[in-house]
């Protein structure tokens, strides 16, 4: 039988081409039961509702340290997950929580400087969120090979950009484009660009977590299919905050 997925391949590295490779159910503590994308949907809203509570303190708090802190723990969480698969129902909360304070951070200081740009950002997110499902569960956009190979040759050299733009702050210059400041046709292209290809990698997730459905891959991957989700939304939406900015600047 031909597989409808055709490969593994996709742009988010939480979901990496051995995503639904060598699980075992005996990992699980759902022993009698697979993973379901309604299960799934239910675990990606629960870990949302706690990046938005975490993100609400963080916010009000305007406190720098905890989202350093955040950022730290989840950084670690994010790696053991990918290497423990089996640990998700009990390390996503916690990276959805260490996730919120970070992403509440941010917020704060995009707010600060632009006044209702948060909640500008948020719909917008949702809005992309619910389009690119409406699109996959009806077939306009189909996640290809060619499609998840060009998506995924998006992702590395994006984040290429965004790693020398990191070094290149450490010694006070960094890249214009990244800049919400700057407020440029080539820095608003590039922009819209990031968002794009976020936008369509929330696609290719989506097929990812059909996927392990189909196969049934043990219960706990419900949880991990909802991280591999956060992680698209919570970069789909500093982008969003980013482009925002550079449009208000204008």
């Amino acid at each position: 039988m031909i597989n409808k997925h055709l490969s593994y391949r996709t742009s988010n590295p939480a979901l990496n081409s051995n995503t639904f490779k060598n699980v075992v159910k005996k990992d699980s503590l759902y022993l009698d039961s697979t993973m379901t994308i309604r299960g799934t949907v239910d675990k990606t809203a629960l870990a949302l509702c706690m990046v938005v509570i975490s993100g609400y303190y963080s916010f009000s708090q305007a406190n720098l340290t905890l989202m350093a802190l955040g950022g730290i723990i989840g950084l670690f969480l994010f790696l053991t997950l990918i290497f423990k698969k089996s640990w998700a129902p009990f390390i996503v909360p916690l990276y959805s929580i260490s996730q919120g304070f970070v992403v509440g951070g941010i917020s704060y200081f995009y707010n600060s400087q632009y006044e209702g740009i948060v909640l500008q950002a948020v719909l917008l997110t949702i809005l992309v969120l619910f389009s690119m499902l409406f699109a996959y569960r009806s077939k306009i956009i189909k996640p290809s090979e060619n499609f998840k190979l060009a998506i995924f040759s998006s992702i590395m050299a994006i984040f290429l950009i965004y790693v020398i733009g990191f070094f290149m702050g450490l010694f006070g210059t960094g890249l214009s484009i990244l800049d919400p400041r700057n407020s440029s046709l080539a820095s608003i292209g590039f922009s819209v660009i990031v968002v794009a290809i976020g936008a369509f990698s929330l696609v290719i997730d989506f097929d990812f977590i059909e996927e392990g459905a189909e196969k049934g891959a043990p219960k706990y991957m419900e949880w991990y299919g909802a991280f591999g989700l956060l992680v698209t939304l919570i970069w789909l939406y500093v982008e969003i905050l980013r482009l925002i900015a550079k449009l208000r600047n204008r």
